[in-house]
């Protein structure tokens, strides 16, 4: 381990930024010269000088801070790229492919796990990691490609938002489930909470701050007064989430869609900026948590890998299905978009942990599934765009035609 004991307090926070950063865009460098994805790179750096490989680092508070920092802002750049009245036009496919995308993954993880003769509980929180999608990952890659503006993209989004909902719910359930007690009451409440803020936010915010911020630019003194200004949403919407019940980062995606069309160029280049710096640590963040060690057993290594294959094909067959409708290129790229778990399947095989309902070596599986689904989306997602823009094109002269 690389960190030891003896060690001055003053050396440990920047040799972790060293090592992190410095290790990703490393590896994103070497990547990005093969014509691979940078972000496998970064993930592949936490990987190398994690628990398996090299053992300079583990996960701790510090990365975890950081990390968590990181996708916010990651979701808020998006954020500033998305219009919320395109969000709204692909609603109702996006809540398809959302409710598709949380069904088949649970259920299809669940069966897989009971005829493996894993107990019932386990399999039902073996299930639940497997529903909800990391957007973060997805986010990046089509950010770094200049595809958001597409159709696809916008239904991952708005898919992402609404899966995010139904995934703590589907949480709440099942660890109500290990507990013994399901309060309906509370998750029926949580749930109507949660949605109502979304569409609160996503379609008045962005009126609200125009007003908000065409009066206060030209009065505050300070400098960089709208980036200040995004700022202090950005954070107030993610603790308003979290009170109501989804995840922080869906906080800082609408406060970007807020703001996105009331501020100037200058506060999307700062707000890019922020995100080059801390991205790295949440995607080093996601490879620490892998260890090699947990699979010594030959038999938890098939699982590992079952499970890996029973979510990439639940999620793209389930939110492919949702967007079929747009035809079958569409289809495609919103399954493969879904297909990401990163840390939100980490949460919920660390609660089952804490919950003593999950032993150490499904605990494994799980992570494994959500380290490897999103290792192996950007690459799918590379080829699933790969003819986004000239397709799109070529659909949208032959409507006006």
């Amino acid at each position: 381990m690389l960190f030891q004991n003896g060690e001055p307090e003053a050396l440990r926070l920047p040799l972790a930024m060293l090592l992190v950063f410095g290790g990703a865009k490393l590896m994103a460098e070497i990547f990005e010269r093969f014509r691979q994805p940078a972000i496998v790179g970064e993930i592949l750096a936490g990987i190398i000088i994690g628990p398996s490989v090299l053992g300079w680092m583990t996960p701790n508070e510090l990365l975890t801070t950081l990390a968590d920092l990181g996708v916010m802002f990651l979701l808020f750049r998006v954020g500033l790229e998305v219009k919320a009245s395109d969000l709204m036009k692909v609603g109702g496919t996006a809540a398809l492919v959302a409710f598709l995308g949380v069904v088949l993954p649970f259920f299809l993880g669940w069966g897989v796990m009971l005829l493996w003769g894993e107990p019932q509980v386990e399999a039902i929180f073996t299930g639940a990691a497997m529903v909800a999608t990391s957007v973060g990952i997805t986010a990046q890659v089509l950010a770094s490609k200049g595809l958001l503006n597409l159709r696809a993209s916008r239904i991952i989004l708005a898919a992402a938002v609404i899966d995010d909902v139904l995934g703590l719910l589907v949480l709440a359930l099942v660890s109500g489930l290990a507990r013994g007690k399901v309060n309906v009451l509370e998750l029926a409440t949580t749930g109507v909470l949660a949605l109502g803020f979304t569409l609160l936010v996503a379609k008045w915010g962005g009126r609200a701050m125009g007003r908000v911020v065409g009066r206060l630019h030209g009065k505050l003194q300070m400098q960089e007064a709208q980036f200040t200004m995004a700022m202090v949403l950005l954070f107030t919407l993610s603790v308003l989430a979290v009170y109501v019940g989804v995840a922080a980062i869906i906080g800082a995606f609408l406060a970007g869609m807020a703001v996105g069309e009331s501020v100037g160029r200058r506060v999307h280049d700062l707000a890019h900026g922020v995100t080059e710096l801390l991205v790295p640590f949440f995607l080093v963040g996601i490879g620490l948590h892998f260890d090699l060690h947990e699979f010594t057993a030959p038999s938890t290594l098939l699982l590992a890998f079952i499970i890996l294959a029973a979510a990439v094909f639940s999620k793209f067959v389930g939110c492919g299905l949702g967007a079929i409708r747009l035809g079958r290129a569409d289809a495609a790229r919103v399954g493969v978009g879904m297909v990401p778990r990163g840390e939100v399947g980490m949460v919920v095989a660390q609660i089952g942990l804490g919950l003593g309902v999950v032993p150490k070596h499904i605990y494994g599986v799980v992570v494994f599934m959500a380290v490897a689904t999103t290792l192996v989306a950007p690459p799918l997602l590379s080829l699933a765009f790969r003819n986004a823009q000239k397709t799109e094109g070529e659909e949208e002269v032959f409507h006006l035609g």
